[in-house]
């Protein structure tokens, strides 16, 4: 009896560590989110060798949040661990994105028709915020600023469909065509402008905003249509060295 009760002097009441905890999450999730910005943008660039020490530093998150960040974006298929060698962001493959692409759609159509069908006063409402931002800056947003607003855009749209699940699922998703999205509008000639992706956008948050359903899915659709076209130019011209850095420069340069 005097050891169990000892063993229960220990234990501490449930909701002390409370705190602590919500913090650790925090941070985890403030970690992926840094990494994923990172990879985005392509500072991380697609075939990069690093280590978890390299990734602290660029951060500035300590061992524990980068380590979990890893393993859930080794999981997302966007960082690959090479044992004893470190890690590797997983080059960019344009036949597999492409054909993930029909996934995405068929994904897309499933979340999009729930968030036009449930979405509350406050969801709309923040829709129709986040699209008078879009009209009223179409013509001078640069592509860090509509990524930033993208990735809102993904996040109200998820919230508003109600299903957690499909978060874990969708998240990686749109990390993979952001991405491509930058290197498409930053490196294709003649491919800057924003107003296309912007348009399908506004057309989506428009359709949530009203809930009108079939619109929502339907706008889903050609914004899908419209990130495949940009397969077609990418794969024949682009420099195969912004897909994966490994790759040897042509004539040493």
């Amino acid at each position: 009896m005097a050891r169990r009760k000892r063993t229960l002097e220990v234990v501490r009441p449930e909701g002390e560590d409370r705190p602590g905890r919500r913090n650790r999450v925090n941070f985890f999730e403030l970690a992926y989110q840094k990494i994923e910005d990172l990879l985005v943008s392509c500072e991380l660039r697609p075939g990069q060798f690093l280590t978890m020490l390299e990734l602290q530093h660029l951060t500035g998150f300590g061992r524990t949040p980068i380590h979990h960040a890893i393993n859930r974006l080794s999981a997302d298929t966007l960082i690959i661990i090479r044992p004893r060698h470190g890690l590797q962001v997983a080059p960019i493959d344009l036949a597999r994105e492409r054909m993930l692409l029909g996934l995405r759609r068929d994904m897309e159509r499933f979340v999009i028709r729930l968030a036009a069908d449930r979405a509350s006063l406050s969801h709309r409402n923040q829709a129709l915020h986040i699209e008078r931002v879009l009209r009223e800056r179409r013509a001078k947003l640069t592509l860090d600023e509509f990524n930033s607003l993208d990735r809102r855009i993904d996040a109200l749209i998820l919230e508003a469909g109600g299903e957690p699940f499909l978060a874990h699922t969708m998240r990686p998703l749109h990390t993979l065509y952001r991405r491509i999205g930058f290197i498409h509008h930053r490196h294709m000639p003649g491919q800057t402008d924003l107003s296309g992706t912007i348009d399908r956008h506004l057309d989506i948050l428009h359709a949530i905003a009203n809930r009108r359903v079939d619109a929502a899915v339907a706008a889903s659709d050609a914004l899908i249509d419209f990130m495949d076209s940009m397969f077609a130019g990418m794969e024949a011209g682009i420099d195969p060295r912004l897909l994966d850095c490994s790759i040897e420069p042509l004539f040493g340069a």
